[in-house]
């Protein structure tokens, strides 16, 4: 039998009070807390020798825990004449003092100024939804009447959205505000149990409003306030602290390996991200010790974006490896500062454990694990903004294995690197130099120290894309004669610049290659040459343009061919299933005009991110209409897979096997690059036959 309203305007209503209190008889209504929950906050505000408005009173207990106390000049007001009369007799000998008016909040008919404090207890809420807020906002009204200067509203409220805003926004001018923040109760069996926090509001009456509005709120009864500028940035605040004590009570009730809820945490102070949290469950059929049950791990810092951090499929794999039935994955922001882990731990410690799985017991040590015991590296060296995709971060970051990289973040998207270069310091490069001199056999280059930022410059032999290397592998498919043909170089058009690190190494070490990129955004022209060690020369050119649009001019003009057309460019949509390339780049019409740029011995390459496997299915059969020989090779660990497409079958027929003879030629093109490292500024390092080795026939 169901005793709460089932609607807002049943809550409200004056039938329904009188009705529910006959029904509910004895039993105090005690679903906004009790005394306990309350006093801490309520003695803070109200003092016992303050004359006391209780508005709404209810059967509630309080105001007879009040008395108790110390509290003998309250005066309770109630709609209901049932409750009244009962509240009266059950009080009439033990608190005589303890008085119950049957009035309406409305209009009380008590004169001006003639109380310190007005006690209201879910009453604001079960009024505000009548009258379209009309009936609350007169209730508001006439306690800021009856209420003398200095003296305080103390609301008690589940703060939906549409009552907090009456009432904060009825009392901003002239008066203060302050709201806090109690946790919610957490009896299972209690009326009280809610998933929604209380809320106390407290206004207090000025005698002359001052010059700017006064808006607070504090974590707690006695957490220190925070200062909001403006109402809707109080009302979100709010909102957060609701959202965050729902995401607790769906914690507590259970694990989910499906549902990976997060939150970020913010400096007190600044109001600035400080660490983003992200929950993540063990499957129920995991074979997990006894005692795992809860852990937190720590991201080092510009690690965020890899994909084991940075990825569902990659935080899955995390905690599966980890071995908890709980695991707390926790990322640290740019901008900020930490000590040590030692004082992240101490700072992280009373916020996590509030997330820990049911059932784990209540002394139960919680270990904080981490890659190498210490909080990573990340520099930002750079920073601007692309009028085509917003704010950008160019950092240095220590890698996994030890080596420094150079990531491209754009921040509307900060969990994915844009672009990738490893780092040599200045030092290790001219050693390289030297050695190239020499024609001594290359070698893989060491983990630079930690210099200066003018120090560092990007490995341009390194290709930190294994997509980009697949590419690079590929024009192995061209035939050494072709790659070898100083008369005919190999021409290659990409459409996709990102941080240069593709079209450079291919103008470093494919002999006397010209590469043509095209590039929608001139600010990641300017990042590739500032920051990325991208550099043009006659051999390499960029031209600013949208993609599409000089495919489409290309092809009209005529008189163009390209040994190789590169796309490596994303799609700025992220409700699609496709997240690279957009999906205009393989619509059937323009896949037919990168066809006619083609050379009969030419081959497309496009880098394919679809996690959308009807989607998949429908770009290679569009690609495969087109193009007579098509190869697919995945990379493993990731959604992408780069698809290597021939003009020319080479037999006349679909094959359905790789080539034999590609697997020397993948080795002859190996040689091919080394031997350009005499005149390059860096060494090589790809190995062209894996990148060819587990090629798919499609």
């Amino acid at each position: 039998m169901s005793l709460l309203p089932r609607t807002a305007e049943e809550f409200s209503s004056a039938d329904y009070w009188e009705r529910f209190f006959r029904k509910r008889g004895e039993k105090a209504f005690e679903w906004y807390g009790d005394y306990n929950s309350l006093c801490g906050v309520l003695h803070k505000y109200i003092k016992p020798r303050d004359k006391v408005l209780v508005v709404g009173c209810g059967n509630s207990e309080l105001s007879e825990q009040l008395y108790d106390v110390g509290y003998h000049q309250l005066t309770n007001i109630d709609i209901s004449e049932t409750v009244v009369s009962h509240m009266n007799q059950r009080n009439a000998e033990r608190r005589p003092d303890l008085t119950f008016q049957q009035l309406d909040a409305t209009q009380t008919g008590f004169e001006s100024g003639s109380f310190q404090a007005a006690l209201d207890k879910g009453t604001l809420d079960a009024m505000a939804s009548e009258e379209d807020g009309a009936l609350a906002g007169r209730m508001l009204g006439e306690v800021g009447r009856v209420l003398a200067v200095g003296g305080r509203y103390v609301c008690v409220t589940l703060a939906q959205e549409h009552i907090i805003k009456l009432a904060v926004e009825h009392f901003a001018q002239g008066w203060a505000v302050r709201i806090h923040c109690l946790r919610g109760q957490q009896k299972e069996e209690s009326d009280s149990s809610f998933a929604l926090p209380l809320f106390v509001l407290v206004c207090t009456k000025f005698r002359q409003a001052p010059p700017f509005a006064v808006l607070e709120l504090c974590q707690g009864e006695d957490g220190a306030p925070t200062r909001l500028a403006s109402v809707p940035e109080l009302l979100s605040a709010v909102k957060e602290r609701q959202a965050y004590n729902l995401m607790l009570h769906k914690l507590r009730g259970g694990t989910d390996a499906s549902s990976t809820p997060s939150l970020t945490l913010c400096h007190a102070a600044t109001g600035r991200p400080r660490y983003t949290l992200t929950v993540q469950d063990s499957l129920p059929s995991a074979k997990l010790p006894r005692s795992n049950f809860f852990a937190i791990f720590i991201v080092p810092q510009g690690r965020e974006s890899d994909w084991l951090y940075g990825s569902a499929e990659g935080r899955t794999q995390l905690a599966s490896s980890a071995k908890f039935r709980r695991l707390v994955i926790v990322a640290m922001h740019r901008d900020q500062e930490y000590e040590d882990m030692q004082a992240v731990q101490s700072e992280l410690s009373p916020m996590v454990m509030e997330l820990a799985p049911p059932g784990m017991p209540a002394n139960q040590q919680v270990p904080f694990l981490s890659v190498g015991g210490d909080l990573g590296w990340r520099e930002v060296i750079g920073r601007g903004v692309s009028a085509l995709t917003g704010e950008y971060s160019v950092e240095d970051v220590r890698g996994e294995d030890g080596h420094l990289y150079r990531r491209l973040i754009f921040m509307n998207n900060s969990q994915l690197v844009q672009s990738e270069s490893r780092l040599l310091s200045a030092a290790t490069a001219s050693a390289h130099k030297k050695k190239n001199k020499k024609k001594s056999k290359p070698s893989v280059a060491e983990a630079p120290a930690l210099t200066g930022v003018k120090d560092r410059i990007v490995d341009r032999g390194f290709l930190c894309c294994t997509h980009h290397e697949v590419m690079v592998a590929g024009l192995a498919m061209l035939g050494m004669d072709a790659v070898n043909n100083k008369d005919h170089p190999v021409s290659v058009l990409l459409v996709g610049l990102g941080g240069g690190g593709l079209p450079q190494f291919v103008h470093d070490f494919v002999p006397c290659a010209r590469v043509e990129v095209v590039e929608l955004d001139p600010a990641v022209l300017e990042v590739a040459q500032t920051w990325f060690g991208f550099q043009t020369d006659e051999r390499l050119n960029v031209t600013l343009a949208d993609g599409l649009e000089h495919i489409k001019t290309l092809e009209s003009e005529g008189g163009h061919s390209f040994d190789v057309i590169m796309f490596d460019v994303d799609s700025k949509d992220t409700t699609l299933g496709m997240s690279c390339p957009p999906p205009a780049f393989v619509e059937t019409s323009l896949l037919k005009k990168v066809y006619s740029l083609l050379t009969p011995r030419g081959l497309f390459m496009l880098n394919l991110v679809c996690r959308d496997s009807a989607l998949r299915k429908s770009v290679l059969e569009r690609v495969q209409a087109v193009f007579p020989c098509v190869f697919s090779r995945g990379i493993e660990g990731e959604v992408n897979e780069v698809l290597l497409c021939c003009r020319s079958s080479g037999e006349g027929h679909k094959p359905h096997t790789i080539p034999q003879t590609l697997q020397q030629t993948a080795r002859d093109l190996q040689k091919t690059l080394r031997a350009s490292t005499q005149t390059a500024p860096c060494v090589p390092q790809i190995d062209i036959t894996a990148m060819l080795s587990d090629l798919k026939v499609i």
